[in-house]
């Protein structure tokens, strides 16, 4: 299987597989969500404290947390909305070893898309509950070649257009 790519940290997308969230979620490698957010026609991406870089939105699923769960309420941590999630399908990462995990392990993710419609991008900002690791957004048309973008969630962009 070809990968799709492999980010400057050695952390490889691998594919992005056609498994139901119901199976996803009963793999034992079954570990978090992430969300592509379209803000009318374009990306918002947010700036991740803990890694220096902007990054498309989610986190660990909690302990039997359904993916559509934990995409729901990492996005109303992140970002204080709520809607109606588009499901994509299933991560597959090779991931290096790193503050979660002393470890390369194989993780599978849900990859979900939401299309926010009507809201300035201070309106969002507004609406962040996790100020502790989401510092400020941004559109990805104004960072694009400016600023640190994880190269991985940037490829991911590009399944929900």
């Amino acid at each position: 299987m070809e990968q799709i790519l492999i980010d400057s940290d050695g952390n490889i997308l691998e594919s992005i597989d056609n498994i139901s969230e119901s199976r996803l979620m009963e793999m034992p490698t079954y570990t978090h969500c992430l969300a592509v957010v379209k803000l009318d026609n374009d990306y918002l991406l947010g700036w991740n404290k803990w890694r220096g870089r902007y990054e498309i939105f989610g986190g660990c699923a909690e302990n039997g947390e359904t993916p559509r769960e934990c995409i729901s309420r990492e996005c109303y941590e992140e970002l204080g909305i709520k809607g109606d999630f588009s499901y994509i399908g299933a991560m597959n990462l090779t991931l290096q070893p790193d503050w979660f995990c002393k470890e390369t392990r194989t993780e599978h993710g849900g990859l979900y898309g939401i299309h926010v419609k009507g809201l300035r991008l201070d309106e969002i900002t507004k609406g962040i509950n996790d100020k502790e690791e989401i510092l400020q957004l941004a559109l990805y048309r104004d960072i694009k070649d400016k600023e640190p973008i994880a190269e991985i969630d940037e490829v991911l962009l590009k399944y929900y257009e």
